[in-house]
C-alpha cells in the first residue's frame, strides 16, 4: 500500500477550512495535513483546533522542508508570497489562486527550472479536459461568458472607474467586460482564476475571449463555454452554487481541490 500523500495547505481561509474540515473528517485515508503555512499564525492555529487538527502552523518559506505538496489556498495577494518557495525549491504546488499568475507567469519559468510542478485544478469550469485534447490540434475559438453575482463587484476598480449600475443586474445580466483572458485576469484577479486557467487549457490568454455580466438573478456563478476547434466543437454551461462559509466562492473550488489531489493517489485515474 503506498504512503499517505503529505500535504501542506498554504492559507487556511474558507477553501483551506473547507479541505481541512473533509479530510480531518475522514474523506480519504491517503491525504493527511502535515502543516498550516499561514502569516496570522495565532489565527490559524485556533482555527486548526477547532476542526480538531493538530498540525504545526508554519510560514511559507518552511513549507519545502516538509516534503509534501503545498496546496495554495490564500488570497490573489498572498500567492506568490505562498507558492514560490516551494515552486524555487522543486516543488509540487497545486494553485486556488491562479489569477494572480497573470502578473506573475515569471513563476511557471521559474518552475521549469527548478523541475517544479505547478498544477492548476480546473473543476470549476466545464470541459477544460476535452479542451486540454482539442488543443493537440487547432482549435479555432475558445468564449467564456460567465454570470457573476454583482456583490463580488461592488468594490472593484474597473467598475467604479467605469461607473457600471450594478443595481440593475437584480433584474437581471449587465455587461461588465469583454475581452481577453489575459485582460479579465489583470481586472479581476480575485473573481477570473477560471478566465486564466482556460487560457492556459486551449490557445493561450490573448487569443481566449471573456465576456463578464453581472447577475443577480442566479444562485451563483454561471459559466458557459463555447469551443471551436477543427476535432470538436462545444457548447457548455454550468451553474456553480456558493459556499455555506463565503457567498463570494463557490462551493465546488474546494471540491475541485480535493478531487486533484485524490487522482494523484489513484489507482483508476479519469481524466486526460
Amino acid at each position: 500500500m503506498a504512503a499517505a500523500k503529505r500535504i501542506v495547505l498554504g492559507g487556511f481561509g474558507n477553501i483551506g477550512q473547507q479541505l481541512a474540515r473533509r479530510l480531518a473528517g475522514g474523506a480519504d485515508p491517503d491525504l493527511g495535513i502535515v502543516a498550516i503555512a499561514a502569516r496570522d499564525k495565532d489565527k490559524a492555529a485556533r482555527a486548526a483546533a477547532g476542526l480538531g487538527l493538530d498540525v504545526p502552523i508554519i510560514s511559507s518559506a518552511e513549507a519545502p522542508g516538509f516534503d509534501a505538496t503545498l496546496v495554495e489556498c490564500s488570497t490573489y495577494e498572498g500567492f506568490r508570497d505562498v507558492v514560490e518557495p516551494s515552486l524555487r525549491a522543486g516543488g509540487h504546488v497545486v494553485a486556488v489562486s491562479v489569477g494572480a499568475l497573470a502578473r506573475n507567469m515569471d513563476l511557471i519559468e521559474i518552475a521549469e527550472k527548478s523541475g517544479a510542478v505547478l498544477q492548476i485544478a480546473g473543476g470549476t469550469l466545464p470541459g477544460i479536459d476535452i479542451i486540454r485534447a482539442a488543443a493537440e490540434d487547432e482549435i479555432e475559438s475558445v468564449v467564456l461568458t460567465s454570470h457573476i453575482n454583482p456583490a463580488s463587484f461592488a468594490h472593484e476598480p474597473y467598475v467604479l472607474e467605469r461607473g457600471i449600475d450594478l443595481e440593475a443586474a437584480a433584474h437581471g445580466p449587465v455587461e461588465v467586460f469583454e475581452g481577453s483572458a489575459r485582460e479579465a485576469a489583470g481586472h479581476f484577479p480575485r473573481h477570473f482564476n477560471v478566465a486564466l486557467t482556460l487560457g492556459l487549457a486551449g490557445i493561450g490568454l490573448d487569443r481566449t475571449r471573456v465576456r463578464i455580466r453581472a447577475d443577480g438573478t442566479l444562485p451563483g456563478a454561471r459559466h458557459r463555454l463555447s469551443v471551436k476547434a477543427r476535432s470538436v466543437e462545444l457548447d457548455m454551461e454550468s451553474q456553480n452554487f456558493p459556499s455555506p462559509d463565503n457567498n463570494r466562492t463557490s462551493m465546488v473550488v474546494a471540491l475541485s481541490i480535493l478531487a486533484a489531489l485524490r487522482r494523484d493517489t489513484a489507482t483508476l485515474r479519469i481524466g486526460s
